[in-house]
């Protein structure tokens, strides 16, 4: 007579046999997983082609002669109505992925204001065109102020590696915002209630490297004020406070100068001719080397205003309580013979 224990050691021996057997099989239905596919990163021209193909955008060219961006109906996300001036938020978009806020900024009882883009440099937001003091210094006088970031810049940079930023990819980042330019006044050329024949710029760092590149391929732009302009490419990429140590080496090989070479605003500047031009230069400003900064005004055209200061200190202290605004909103007053603020030095 067989045990209960017997009986259980052999019930677990078959079930054991029968579990190896059942694996086994399944083992063998399961089919091999083929290994993932590389991931092998786009070239630089097969990035440009891209471009083309999906948003029309020809990134080799500062004009939009070449391109075919297309605008989608711009989106109104806020009005506020103060005192003195309406501020509204709108949203635009002309490619895939890249919508851009932009505020305009109008003063109350003004028909039809000459209007300055206001483009600050990289890495900013657009906080500043939140602020109700900022927005009444730029409207005060009767003028239009619109706002916007540059591309990969603030609320616009998204969904790229880290290692994508601003400067790694300077010649993109250079063509689609002054892409960005026109196509914001081809916008506010369909408003009616923007004086486009009375058209500035003011703009610092990045922003003002983009003014000077925008002023030389569109007309509209009649007077540029610029600070500090990022320029003088292998100069500024050997020296500049802005591109990290470990990253220099990457942006002083020769195919990447190469890349950046079309889009130098030294050689744009002299492009100037009908525009009215100021470049403000502080000295202990680490973005810009002071080698980069006398190579930009060799090549100022003559009749440009040039202001010079040592210090952020000084620089301060000359342009504080809005006087910083005086000199564009002087170069576009419709009504009165332009009157330039006075300088530390003229060229």
């Amino acid at each position: 007579m067989i045990s209960a224990t017997s009986r259980l050691t052999s019930l677990l021996a078959s079930f054991v046999m029968v579990l190896a057997l059942s694996l086994s099989a399944a083992a063998q239905q399961v089919p091999s997983v083929a290994p993932a596919p590389k991931i092998v990163p786009l070239t630089h021209e097969e990035t440009i082609k891209k471009a083309m193909e999906y948003d029309g955008e020809d990134w080799r060219n500062l004009s939009l002669s070449t391109s075919h961006l297309r605008e989608a109906e711009p989106l109104l996300g806020e009005r506020d109505l103060k005192a003195t001036f309406t501020r509204e938020l709108y949203q635009v978009k002309w490619r895939g992925g890249d919508p851009i806020d932009l505020y305009v900024i109008r003063p109350n009882n003004v028909a039809r204001p000459p209007a300055v883009l206001y483009l600050y440099g990289y890495p900013s937001e657009t906080d500043r065109f939140r602020n109700d003091d900022y927005c009444e210094r730029v409207t005060h006088g009767g003028f239009a102020a619109i706002g916007f970031v540059s591309a990969l810049t603030g609320h616009r940079y998204h969904t790229r590696p880290m290692k994508e930023w601003f400067v790694s990819e300077l010649d993109e980042s250079l063509v689609t915002s002054v892409h960005d330019v026109q196509m914001i006044l081809n916008y506010l050329a369909t408003r009616g209630d923007i004086d486009m024949d009375h058209i500035g710029m003011l703009a610092q760092g990045s922003g003002a490297t983009i003014a000077i590149l925008a002023a030389s391929v569109d007309s509209r732009i009649k007077a540029v004020d610029l600070l500090d302009p990022w320029a003088d490419w292998p100069n500024w990429l050997a020296k500049s406070a802005v591109v990290p140590d470990q990253e220099r080496p990457n942006y002083l090989k020769p195919e990447f100068l190469q890349r950046v070479a079309p889009f130098e605003p030294i050689k744009a500047l002299p492009e100037l001719k009908s525009q009215k031009v100021r470049i403000q230069h502080v000295a202990d400003d680490g973005d810009t080397p002071l080698a980069a900064k006398k190579a930009l005004e060799a090549a100022t055209p003559r009749d440009a205003q040039i202001d010079r200061y040592e210090t952020a200190s000084e620089f301060a202290n000359a342009v504080g309580g809005g006087r910083f605004f005086d000199w564009i909103k002087s170069q576009l007053r419709p009504s009165s013979k332009p009157v330039a603020q006075a300088s530390s030095v003229s060229k």
